[in-house]
């Protein structure tokens, strides 16, 4: 009876570890080597607390990453000449959502076409803990390259 409790024990640990490694596990992809920067001299405002820069490859056109403070938390809007997309972190725990209207400067049309919407909506939760910067910074190189639609990952090399 005792190795019985014992196993289902196990099991249920087990259980609950694969789940909690799921909810923060990197996707597979192809862009694990990335460099992230503080940039310097930038006055963004009052409506901005940090920016930085993300580059996967050496030389290529940095991803610009500014965090908005928020009520509960914090946002991550990412800039490219050709996409945007919003990481937040609240009480909800961290993912993506559309960025505000008032913070873009891509063609909404376009921005459609290089993210893939579906995989916006599975990123809505990577992770249900607020994350501070560094983490946060992490799993944006991390999760990004999966937002974009396969035909246009070529905008992040």
């Amino acid at each position: 009876m005792e190795n019985l409790k014992l196993s289902a024990l196990l099991i249920v640990c087990s259980f609950l570890l694969s789940t909690t490694v799921n909810a923060v596990s990197f996707p597979n992809n192809s862009h694990k080597k990335y460099e992230i920067r503080v940039a310097d001299n930038l006055d963004y405002g009052k409506a901005v607390e940090k920016v930085w820069t993300l580059t996967y490859n050496a030389g290529d056109k940095p991803i610009t990453v500014v965090k908005h403070p928020t009520k509960d938390g914090a946002s991550y809007a990412v800039h490219t000449d050709f996409f945007e997309v919003c990481y937040c972190c609240s009480s909800k725990g961290f993912g993506t959502r559309r960025l505000k209207n008032s913070w873009s400067s891509v063609d909404p049309y376009l921005c459609d076409v290089v993210i893939n919407q579906d995989k916006v909506k599975h990123q809505e939760i990577i992770t249900p803990k607020k994350v501070d910067d560094e983490k946060a910074l992490e799993l944006i190189a991390n999760y990004l390259p999966g937002l974009i639609n396969e035909q246009y990952k070529h905008l992040l090399n």
